[in-house]
């Protein structure tokens, strides 16, 4: 019985000590395959990068979308790039209305990002000294902010005003916003708080930049005013709604976008659990209507040279991305509101869905796919903070915030 028990202990010992070799060196015959691991390789950011100290996802053997013509697309204009601005915002919720009007019946029509950018900027002065220098300021922005200034200042189209005074051909506002910011500090310096003054001179420094916006334009013909423009083409800002997904805010109640670039501090975000965050994406599209999302791109499977945003397994496997490990990189401050893009087209796929995104940004331009990225579901999941659509795209989800209140 003694010797029975020796034997059964080593037996034991045995099988423990070789679970543990086949765990660190081949597998035991009867274990299934592991999960898929990606990789982490340095390569070059970008074609002018000049040395290879970028920290990305390693895509040999990766299967995604390479062309969009894969895509289900919904209409949109050409990409345009921003150039070296802050003002993706105004990009993408300019193009956001582009698609609207054709969306709704009207005609192709290149509008003015850059009207909506000098009333912003204007605004933001406006606010800055109202609050006594205790307002954000930066050139970064939110697309629900542009709808607001549209709202206030009315559109115009691009041949109308472009921005690009004295034959510039690309966007660059490093001067501008040097300037910008150093009047202001200056008055704050001096406690002169004299809004109209302020305004004033915050308004040289865009004329002199950007031009001086026209206060009327002709259209067929007619005489019209920037408002009276945007009524004539039918768009109404206040149509638009926009959606997070954050644990910090109660579910199917508005709340407040906690990122810098939300320097109104709008609390006029519905907010959604994950899972219907992003459902209510999916279904806005395959109505036919595109949204302008808020996303973090700085980031290893965040790829320009091969037009591709993947969430790789070395940052965290598909199957525990939830609303804490979203919640986790916002409130640890590793998913930032770095980037504004519209997203015009999906595919819907048993392996997992993929989005279509017209980006403003240089990174767009890197790969094959000219002005577009393809993001992975799992990355819009992870890293999508905002989006923003028309009202009639999400009716459903509306509803629930109606009910709760």
């Amino acid at each position: 019985m003694k010797l029975r028990g020796s034997v059964l202990v080593i037996l034991v010992l045995a099988a423990i000590l070789t679970a543990g070799c086949g765990r660190k060196g081949q597998a035991p015959a009867s274990a299934g395959p592991g999960p898929k691991h990606d990789q982490a390789v340095y390569v070059k950011e970008g074609p002018e990068s000049p040395e290879a100290n970028f920290l990305a996802a390693d895509l040999t053997g990766f299967v995604h979308p390479t062309d969009p013509k894969e895509f289900t697309k919904l209409f949109h204009l050409p990409p345009v790039q921003q150039g070296r601005t802050g003002t993706c915002w105004a990009f993408a919720a300019t193009s956001l209305l582009e698609s609207e009007l054709r969306r709704q019946g009207q005609a192709e029509v290149k509008l003015s990002e850059m009207h909506t950018v000098y009333w912003e900027y204007v605004e933001k002065a406006r606010r800055f000294v109202r609050e006594k220098g205790q307002s954000f300021l930066g050139q970064g922005s939110q697309p629900d902010s542009a709808l607001v200034r549209i709202k206030q200042y009315g559109l115009v189209r691009e041949s109308d005003y472009s921005g690009l005074p004295a034959g510039r051909t690309a966007h660059d506002h490093g001067a501008l916003f040097r300037e910008f910011r150093e009047y202001l500090q200056g008055l704050a310096a001096g406690n002169a708080w004299d809004e109209a003054a302020a305004v004033s001179g915050v308004r040289a420094i865009l004329d002199k930049h950007l031009g001086r916006p026209p206060a009327r334009i002709d259209v067929d013909g007619r005489s019209l005013t920037p408002l009276e423009y945007l009524a004539s083409l039918g768009l109404k800002p206040d149509d638009y709604v926009s959606f997070t997904s954050f644990l910090y805010g109660p579910f199917y109640a508005k709340c407040e976008y906690k990122v810098p670039d939300n320097w109104r501090r709008s609390q006029d975000y519905h907010n959604l659990p994950l899972y219907e965050f992003s459902l209510a994406l999916l279904r806005a599209l395959r109505r036919g209507y595109s949204t302008t999302l808020a996303v973090d791109f700085s980031e290893p499977g965040y790829l320009g040279l091969d037009d591709l945003a993947m969430v790789p397994t070395f940052d965290i496997p598909s199957q525990y991305i939830d609303q804490s490990s979203r919640e986790y990189r916002f409130a640890n401050g590793v998913s930032t509101d770095d980037h504004a893009v519209h997203c015009v087209g999906y595919i819907e796929e048993a392996k997992g869905n993929w989005f279509l995104i017209k980006d403003s940004w240089e990174n767009a331009w890197w790969g094959r796919a000219k002005g577009y990225f393809f993001y992975q579901d799992d990355y819009v999941r992870l890293k999508c903070l905002m989006f923003m659509v028309h009202k009639d795209g999400v009716r459903e989800m509306l509803e629930k915030f109606t009910a709760a209140e």
